[in-house]
C-alpha cells in the first residue's frame, strides 16, 4: 500500500525517561556535552544534538494532566530503561570512550557491526542503554 503522502524525514526528537533530572542533566550536559536548552522544574530538561532534540522527561510528572493548558501535551510515560544512540566519528567515539571510563561509567559492551561501524555501550545514570555509534551504521 503507497502512503498519500511523503514519510517523515528524520527523527526530530526522542525521549527518555530518567527518575533524577539533576543526575540526568549533568550526566548528559557535563559528561557528554550535549547543550541543555530547557527544563522545567522536577518535570524535564531537553537537550540539543546536532538538528534532533533529546527529551528527558520524570515519567512520575509526565503522567499527570497537563498543568498549562496552552500546551495540551497529552500524559505520556514509559517502564523500564529505554535506549539512545548517539553518532560520532571513530576518533571522537574512542576519545569519548576513554571520557566516560574516566568518569567511571562502565561500557557494557562495545565491537564492530558487519557494516563496520563501532558502537560502544553504557547506561545513564536512570539505568537507561545508551550507544554510540558510527555514523555509517544504518547506511544504505
Amino acid at each position: 500500500m503507497q502512503p498519500e503522502s511523503p514519510a517523515p524525514e528524520a527523527i526530530l526528537e526522542a525521549s527518555l525517561y530518567v527518575d533524577d533530572l539533576d543526575a540526568a542533566e549533568a550526566f548528559y550536559g557535563g559528561l557528554l556535552g550535549l547543550e541543555a536548552i530547557q527544563r522545567v522544574a522536577n518535570r524535564h530538561v531537553f537537550f540539543r544534538c546536532g538538528s534532533s532534540v533529546l527529551l528527558l522527561f520524570n515519567a512520575a510528572e509526565t503522567v499527570k494532566a497537563p498543568g498549562n493548558p496552552r500546551l495540551p501535551v497529552p500524559p505520556h510515560g514509559a517502564k523500564g530503561p529505554g535506549h539512545v544512540c548517539f553518532s560520532q566519528s571513530r576518533e571522537q567515539l574512542l576519545q569519548m570512550r576513554k571520557r566516560l571510563q574516566s568518569a567511571g561509567v562502565e561500557i557494557e559492551a562495545e565491537f564492530d557491526w558487519p557494516s563496520g561501524a563501532r558502537s560502544v555501550y553504557f547506561r545513564d545514570p536512570a539505568g537507561n542503554s545508551v550507544e554510540i555509534a558510527e555514523p555509517h551504521l544504518w547506511a544504505p
